[in-house]
């Protein structure tokens, strides 16, 4: 969805619910986390679990400020800058287990509750991001999911991109194909088998084949082990006639950090 105005109330609500299916299974990946294992290194460099997880917790809060703001025109108190967030990132990641996962659990339930009172017409109304591109308010919940997924898999916990929904990865997909072909990504085509589906990006480059989800993991950073093929720089407008075209020991070039702003964007 491109246009502010291209939301409904079944949009939102469909959302809505991925939202609350992503909270159930994060919780229940969550039941099980101890102390040690907060403490212990996550997938991504340098952060533990304690600090995924106190990420996600200010990044609902993050999200339920723009709501709230979008719903009354009025900022709810001062917004948290960059500094701000890293510094109770810092500080919140060595909490134990059972505090983490509160903290989480309620920051999410406030930003659900503040989703629930919007009234249709504010989730058209344009937010900034902290970053400084702009979106409508309904694309807030949109970056919700995919936070939650996506950080789900990197507490190293048993979730993996093969476990993510298919709804999600086919939306998150499109999303990120979008902005890739607006920033010139490398790539002339991108095929999912398993959603027969495929998205051109350019005239040239090569031809990446695989898994919907294994295709967003690796555009997401989230994956080095993906199992995706190439046809090793052949054109957009070539026909992948058979699997013996395809190469799985060709390299692929490094997606840019994710995700990406929103294309082509909102003004």
């Amino acid at each position: 969805m491109s246009d502010s105005s291209a939301i409904t109330a079944a949009d939102v609500a469909l959302v809505l619910d991925g939202i609350r299916r992503s909270v159930t299974r994060l919780g229940a990946t969550l039941e099980g986390l101890s102390d040690l294992l907060a403490r212990e290194p996550s997938a991504l460099p340098g952060w533990s679990r304690g600090h995924v997880v106190t990420h996600l917790a200010r990044s609902a809060d993050a999200y339920r400020w723009l709501l709230s703001l979008a719903r009354t025109g009025t900022e709810p108190g001062p917004r948290a800058d960059a500094a701000t967030l890293d510094r109770a990132l810092r500080e919140g990641a060595a909490r134990g287990a059972a505090e983490l996962v509160a903290d989480l659990r309620e920051s999410l339930d406030r930003l659900l509750d503040e989703a629930a009172v919007m009234p249709a017409e504010g989730w058209t109304r344009l937010v900034t991001a902290l970053a400084g591109w702009h979106h409508p308010a309904w694309f807030t919940l949109y970056r919700c999911r995919r936070e939650l997924e996506t950080h789900h898999v990197d507490l190293d916990l048993g979730y993996l991109p093969a476990d993510w929904p298919a709804d999600y990865v086919t939306w998150a997909l499109e999303e990120t194909l979008s902005a890739l072909t607006a920033r010139h990504f490398p790539v002339a085509r991108v095929v999912a088998e398993d959603l027969g589906r495929s998205w051109t990006l350019s005239a040239t480059g090569l031809t990446v084949t695989g898994a919907a989800h294994a295709l967003l993991a690796w555009l997401a950073g989230r994956d080095t082990d993906h199992g995706l093929r190439s046809d090793h720089g052949l054109g957009s407008d070539h026909r992948l006639r058979s699997d013996h075209r395809l190469r799985s020991d060709v390299s692929l070039p490094t997606p840019p950090r994710w995700p990406l702003p929103p294309a082509p964007g909102w003004t």
